[in-house]
């Protein structure tokens, strides 16, 4: 199932994706409220996408974690930044719920870095409150999947020495366009384009840590909330957001993830 959060003339709601009642194509089916705290209620009325503002599918109650280094080539590609070793388990950084935007939202380059860089990964969304939960459990806890683009400064993060300030500026987090709460997770494809060209191309196979352990790591140092996001790690080929540039990120099974840069 597929769940939107999105803006009407009137309001901020939710729906689901559903076969159009008349013609081809989608439609939004609006729910009563969140379902995630509310479940699956509709209100009746349908909306075409072309006629709503899809919006980041979840707001992160709490927290956005990270993952850093969770591919073999990426990790080579960032020897020089981060060091050349793949982590022994999930190297974890945070970064603030004021870095997210949705769909068609802006992503815009701090005056104070010469280098921005797209990071195209699959995003976990938390379901339930989850404390020190077994790997094998792990994927109980989550609610669903939705495109993430983990934007980082890199020069910021050379700088830093940590990731922080690098990770965590304002619309450096885009997520969307929907979450997917029934993903296969073993070899969902990852794309991330810009400007129509291939960047990245990579596959949830590749991981270096599954998401059940990922999810368990992430528990054992922080409770778990529901709406917290966790970035699961990205594939090789990240490279420069130039103003005016648009970046796609693409999961299958999810949708596309689009911004413009300024």
């Amino acid at each position: 199932m597929k769940v939107a959060r999105f803006r009407t003339h009137d309001a901020i709601t939710f729906g689901v994706l559903d076969q159009a009642e008349h013609g081809e194509g989608v439609e939004l089916v609006e729910l009563v409220a969140d379902p995630m705290v509310a479940g699956y209620e509709t209100t009746g009325r349908r909306f075409r996408l072309e006629d709503v503002k899809l919006l980041a599918p979840v707001i992160p109650r709490s927290k956005i974690i990270g993952i850093g280094k969770n591919y073999l080539a990426h990790v080579e590609e960032m020897k020089d930044v981060t060091g050349g070793e793949a982590p022994e388990e999930p190297l974890l950084f945070l970064k603030p719920n004021t870095s997210v935007i949705g769909p068609d939202d802006t992503i815009v380059r701090p005056s104070i870095s010469q280098r921005v860089e797209h990071e195209g990964e699959l995003a976990v969304v938390i379901g339930a409150v989850a404390k020190e939960v077994p790997e094998e459990r792990a994927l109980e806890v989550v609610y669903g999947f939705t495109c993430a683009n983990d934007v980082s400064a890199r020069d910021l993060q050379v700088k830093d020495g940590q990731w922080a300030r690098a990770k965590g500026f304002d619309t450096f987090c885009p997520l969307g366009p929907v979450i997917e709460t029934d993903l296969d997770l073993a070899d969902a494809h990852i794309e991330t384009r810009v400007n129509g060209d291939v960047r990245q191309s990579g596959s949830t196979a590749q991981l270096i840590h599954s998401i059940a352990k990922i999810v368990a790591h992430a528990s054992q140092a922080f409770t778990l909330l529901p709406g917290d996001v966790i970035l699961t790690g990205t594939p090789a080929g990240v490279g420069p957001l130039e103003p005016g540039d648009v970046v796609e990120v693409e999961i299958e099974g999810i949708g596309i993830l689009r911004n413009s840069v300024v």
